[in-house]
Order: structure tokens, then C-alpha cells, then sequence
């Protein structure tokens, strides 16, 4: 009777391991996707800059103007025009594994501006030179600026710490004030094109939007005006070079628009 029982409950275990060995095992969970920086972009920007335009003003008399013959100055000083800049965005990046490259551009609309009061020439006066004109005083701004840039960097992930660099644009305005022989005012409005570069981290907050920090340095070149070129040309001859030069820190938000972009990467187990 023992034998028959144990032989009986022998068998219904082996039954019963059986039934659990042909049951499936459950599938493995999918392996997490890896974030792709691939994709069309827009987003906004602000931040402020800070310039530095070293300015050129030089004053030529010829003898007929001037109670002491002919007349030569030249006075070199420095401004820096500082403001809020801020605008919109717009790129493309492409990721190949940990690389990624793309194209921006930007417009940005700027407070940046300086003005000061009070001619180089202090002491014409003194020299008997009243009659020569000089400049009272003076104003530079930059209300509109823009780039087109490349992006290029490594992503860690959701990290992407990149370089960019390119084109620069801003349109610069110029107000002089003269004194002598009579007080008048004259604008001088101008498109710059020049260079910039610089360098960002960018952050994924999610998969479309992101975050960053930006800093660049932009270069647009030397100009030379002549305010008041009809006035007083029978006085002398007024020029005033500038060399604008700007440094920006600019904070951001993008929009990645997915339906443009690829799949993402999928991580091999």
C-alpha cells in the first residue's frame, strides 16, 4: 500500500513539472531607447551683451580754415556699448552616434547702446582753432542682430556640449553732434557683416524640448564715417573709425519637431 502511494504521488510530480517546463517564459522587458538630437528645431532666446568699439576721430583743416595754417588731429579712445539682446532661433542637427552636427541661424532684437558727451578735441580752444569743427558728441547702437552658424558637438545622452561658429550680421547706428561752426546732428546707418564664434550646453528636458546656455564672441570689422562731410567742407575734413566688437551670454528654450526626425536608437543587450 505504501509503494503504490508513493509511486502515485511520484508520478502527479512529474506530471506536474511537465505542464510548468511547457509554459513560455514572459517576453523581456524592451530595452530603454537612447535620446537622438536629430531633428528640425526652433526655439527663443535672451541674454545680454556686452561691446567694445574703439573709435578713430580725426580732424583735418586746411590752411584757409584755420587762423594758424594747416590743421591735423587725431584722437583715439574706446567705447562699450552693453544691452539686453533676445530673439528666435531656427536649425537642423544630425546625430551619428555620440556626434552631432548641424546648421542655425538667428535674429535677435538689441537694447545694445552707448552715448557719450563731449569732444576729444578739448583743447582747440586754446590753440586758437574755433573755427575748426569738432565733434560734441555721439551715440552707437545695434538694434537688430543675426547669424548663420554650424553646431557641432558630442551628446552624452540627454547632454549635448557643442561649438559654434559662422557668419555675424547687425544693422549699427551712428548719431554724431557737431559744435563748431554750429551745433547739427547727422545719422549714419549701416548693415555689418563679420564672424562668430563660440560654444553652449544644451540639456533634453524631454524628448522635444530642450534648454541651454550659450556664450559667442562676434567681430564686425572696421567702418569709417564722415558726419558732416557737406557742412563743413569748406572748414576741414571729419572721420570717425569704429571697430565693433561684442561678447553675448544668451539663455534658450527649443522645440524639437519629431516628424522630421528618425527613430531613435535603440541600446543592444
Amino acid at each position: 500500500m505504501r509503494r503504490q502511494f508513493l509511486l502515485a504521488s511520484v508520478g502527479a510530480l512529474a506530471l506536474t513539472g511537465s505542464a510548468f517546463a511547457a509554459e513560455p517564459l514572459p517576453p523581456p522587458p524592451p530595452p530603454v531607447p537612447i535620446f537622438s538630437w536629430t531633428g528640425l528645431y526652433a526655439g527663443l532666446q535672451v541674454g545680454y551683451a556686452w561691446d567694445n568699439d574703439p573709435v578713430t576721430v580725426t580732424n583735418f583743416a586746411p590752411a584757409a580754415s584755420s587762423s594758424v595754417g594747416p590743421f591735423f588731429f587725431s584722437d583715439s579712445f574706446s567705447t562699450n556699448p552693453s544691452g539686453v539682446i533676445g530673439g528666435i532661433h531656427l536649425g537642423y542637427l544630425k546625430q551619428i552616434n555620440q556626434w552631432v552636427l548641424g546648421l542655425e541661424g538667428s535674429v535677435d532684437g538689441t537694447s545694445v547702446s552707448s552715448s557719450h558727451a563731449g569732444s576729444p578735441f578739448g583743447f582747440t580752444s586754446a590753440l586758437g582753432l574755433g573755427d575748426v569743427p569738432i565733434l560734441g558728441s555721439w551715440n552707437v547702437s545695434s538694434a537688430v542682430q543675426g547669424s548663420i552658424r554650424v553646431r557641432a558637438g558630442i551628446a552624452f545622452d540627454r547632454v549635448l556640449l557643442y561649438a559654434t561658429g559662422g557668419a555675424a550680421f547687425a544693422g549699427i547706428e551712428k548719431s554724431y553732434t557737431t559744435s563748431v561752426p554750429a551745433f547739427d546732428t547727422e545719422s549714419v546707418t549701416q548693415t555689418r557683416s563679420g564672424w562668430t564664434v563660440g560654444g553652449g550646453l544644451a540639456y533634453a528636458v524631454t524628448n522635444n524640448w530642450s534648454i541651454r546656455a550659450e556664450y559667442r564672441y562676434s567681430d564686425f570689422g572696421h567702418l569709417i564715417d564722415y558726419p558732416f562731410a557737406a557742412l563743413i567742407s569748406p572748414f576741414g575734413l571729419l572721420s570717425v573709425q569704429h571697430h565693433l566688437t561684442q561678447n553675448q551670454v544668451e539663455f534658450g528654450i527649443s522645440y524639437k519637431f519629431d516628424t522630421l526626425a528618425p527613430a531613435p536608437v535603440v541600446a543592444k543587450y
